[in-house]
């Protein structure tokens, strides 16, 4: 399961909603081994295409050794589908290289509806999991599970606080 802060996931929505129609990514880092995301780190698409995501490979060693840095690792890794559900695509399978990381995918293809996935992608075999939005701002124990899209396991969309 991907817990998250509600604020990152509205920073990545709105990425994601200013590039379009362009596909959007980036990367949520968080201190390595605590799968916690905490510091969003949004990417300029360097393919600059509604099919396609590529990190800079300048921006992308930046961001990693800044990562290195400060004891972090990439906890999610982003982008946005523009004209398709949020699931990943073949290119986006076969590119999947870090098999600890969330990757969470957000469509825009409808403007006024968030659909947003993430799955767990090792060695190209790809596993939804649910979605945890954590709304620290209004309590830390309140939480909201999610588990978007048209995938064959069983949805869940209420919201229960712990």
């Amino acid at each position: 399961m991907l817990s998250i802060d509600r604020s990152i996931i509205d920073a990545i929505v709105a990425h994601a909603r200013r590039d379009h129609p362009d596909e959007a990514c980036g990367v949520v880092a968080g201190p390595a081994g605590s799968d916690t995301p905490t510091r969003h780190i949004p990417m300029d698409n360097a393919a600059r295409s509604m099919t396609f995501y590529e990190f800079d490979s300048m921006e992308q060693l930046r961001v990693w050794r800044e990562m290195d840095d400060r004891d972090e690792e990439p906890v999610v890794i982003y982008h946005s589908h523009t004209a398709t559900e949020a699931y990943p695509s073949r290119t986006d399978v076969s590119f999947a290289g870090e098999p600890g990381a969330h990757y969470l995918l957000v469509s825009t293809r409808e403007s006024d509806t968030e659909e947003i996935r993430s799955f767990r992608i090792v060695d190209g075999v790809v596993t939804e999991e649910p979605v945890e939005i954590v709304d620290a701002a209004v309590d830390p124990h309140a939480v909201q599970s999610y588990m978007f899209g048209q995938s064959p396991a069983t949805v869940d969309y209420e919201c229960s606080g712990r």
